[in-house]
């Protein structure tokens, strides 16, 4: 018998023995961020796996979740959080809304590139892995002549204006991840001024992250700033689209926590060692998944053209992800992505569309004080209402805790970013029409 028929063997007989020893009955609550697209095959092969219980499946997005919890924490009726966003766990681990669980599962390392997979106090498990990158429509590229794009600064080139969609940072872990990943990749002014010169670009930022790749796959924009398994699946289902790592991304674990006082404790225990099992683990590689599972044996069962983050050398090469750092300034940099960019877009979109206008002129004729200009245009764009020393300070980010005492002056930090980049926009508007003007 193969290493990997031992191994599922193993799985196999330890979802049996949870089933039986532990007798876990009933019904399952699970809050999530993901779409039915995932849930709907682990529902049916858990409640195969696991006779005599039901999962039941709340939809909603990562920081809609972690409130909830918060909110009904008195009278709890959810077992178990389930999502991508590694620093949400960490924002109900610190607020004591995560039970402490101890997987019996094995075969599972400590890291997934440089990200551990676990925490290491047993309050959350890691069960499958994801990077963050960009996702095109090759069809609709061609037809754009859109270059095909290798790192996040080609989204700012003038050929992908008006092509490019992403989801909103405070609305989608999983994009707060891919903001944050840039700004430490490449530090907060850098990462803010790529940012931005991307944002320029724009044709819409959604509500949800699958607006994105929805919006990719039937052409109706062509390219997307997406998590990985959003493409992956997407070509396993026939659509015309390729993604890419940017030079500056990561890789970080999806996980899974049982709440505190959880209702149903037992079969959340269990569903949480489906989840790890062999058998569980090869759910993720069906079609309408195509997540990067956490235990390597799987890779076993996945086409040559699977990613497989344990063997590729890309994923070593992948920024190491400070989830505290995340964690400790998720609503100052959600807020100023908003503030700056999304409610902001089609002041930037006006300048950033005469800005490539200027650069088009400057191609064909030299002209140095268009070209000063051009680069004021530029610093207006970049330019950031507080430094990262500011951004990371105790003060600021407790105006962004949620308590009602903290509202006003939530409020009033919002209005001043919100001028700032009005101001800056409305300045860099101006330049760049002088811009042209000289450039003619």
């Amino acid at each position: 018998m193969t290493a990997y028929r031992l191994a599922l063997a193993f799985g196999l007989a330890l979802t049996t023995s949870i089933a039986h020893a532990q007798a876990p009955a009933g019904k399952v609550t699970v809050v999530t961020s993901f779409s039915k697209d995932v849930t709907d095959p682990f529902k049916k092969a858990f409640e195969k796996a696991v006779p005599g219980v039901t999962l039941e499946v709340q939809n909603r997005n990562t920081n809609a979740g972690v409130k909830y919890l918060e909110e009904t924490k008195a009278n709890n009726q959810v077992d178990l959080f389930w999502a991508s966003a590694p620093d949400a766990f960490e924002v109900l681990k610190g607020k004591k809304l995560l039970a402490a669980y101890k997987p019996k599962a094995t075969g599972i390392p400590d890291k997934i590139g440089s990200y551990p997979i676990n925490d290491p106090a047993g309050f959350y498990s890691g069960f499958a892995a994801s990077g963050y990158g960009i996702m095109w429509n090759d069809r609709y590229a061609k037809a754009k002549k859109l270059p095909e794009p290798k790192d996040w600064q080609d989204l700012a080139g003038p050929a992908f204006y008006d092509h490019v969609s992403i989801a909103s940072p405070a609305r989608s872990g999983t994009t707060h991840l891919t903001v944050e990943t840039i700004l430490q990749g490449e530090g907060w002014e850098k990462g803010w001024r790529t940012l931005k010169a991307m944002a320029g670009n724009f044709n819409a930022i959604t509500d949800r992250s699958f607006g994105v790749p929805e919006a990719v796959n039937s052409g109706q924009v062509g390219v997307g700033i997406v998590i990985d398994f959003f493409a992956f699946s997407a070509q396993a289902s026939g659509f015309p689209v390729k993604f890419v790592y940017p030079t500056v991304t990561t890789v970080v674990p999806a996980n899974v926590g049982i709440v505190t006082n959880a209702p149903n404790k037992a079969a959340a225990e269990a569903f949480v060692e489906f989840l790890l099992s062999l058998a569980g683990q090869e759910v993720l590689l069906e079609p309408g998944i195509r997540r990067l599972p956490v235990n390597p044996a799987v890779y076993a069962k996945a086409g040559a053209d699977y990613p497989n983050p344990f063997t590729d050398p890309r994923f070593q090469k992948m920024i190491g992800f400070d989830v505290d750092k995340s964690e400790a300034r998720t609503g100052v940099v959600d807020t100023l992505f908003d503030q700056l960019i999304s409610f902001q877009l089609d002041a930037l979109k006006g300048v950033t569309k005469v800005l490539h206008e200027v650069d088009a002129a400057l191609a064909k004729k030299p002209n140095p004080q268009a070209k000063a200009l051009a680069d004021e245009v530029r610093a207006l764009i970049a330019a950031m209402p507080v430094s990262e020393a500011q951004g990371s300070s105790p003060e600021l980010r407790g105006a962004f805790t949620g308590a009602k005492e903290k509202g006003a002056r939530q409020a009033e930090i919002e209005s001043q970013w919100a001028s700032f980049a009005r101001d800056s926009y409305a300045k860099a508007k101006a330049k760049a029409d002088e811009a042209l003007k000289a450039a003619r």
